[in-house]
């Protein structure tokens, strides 16, 4: 498993230059951003249980945690639960291939942005 995580601890400018950068460097041209709690995304229950169901991606997911905090969930080589604790100013990326799964803390609160090439798979 090589998940990488790196804190970012700019200003939120500085830190979209780093991530306008990462995006160059891995040929990244689509981003989204997503706010979850029960008053911010519609249907919360149901896309809690989403999220929290184990899945796969065919291309490496990027996570920039602009506010929050949450957990991803992922597999490692010995088919263990491994439980990574993001939070603001973490940048976070799974790769392709990796089963995980996303929760959010007692806070119930994350607002993150989502970095992809082109329609995420």
């Amino acid at each position: 498993m090589r998940v990488e995580y790196t804190k970012l601890e700019g200003t939120p400018e500085e830190n979209l230059e780093q991530i306008n950068k990462l995006c160059v460097e891995r040929g990244y041209q689509n981003r989204d951003e997503i706010a979850i709690s029960p008053t911010l995304l519609e249907n919360y229950e149901a896309k809690l249980k989403i999220f929290f169901a184990e899945h796969i991606h065919e291309d490496e997911e990027i996570r920039f945690v602009l506010e929050g905090r949450g957990f991803f969930d992922v597999r490692d080589k010995a088919d263990r639960w491994v439980r990574i604790l993001v939070e603001q100013g973490d940048l976070l990326v799974v790769p392709a291939g990796i089963y995980h799964r996303f929760s959010l803390d007692t806070s119930n609160y994350i607002c993150a942005m989502w970095l992809f090439k082109e329609d995420p798979k």
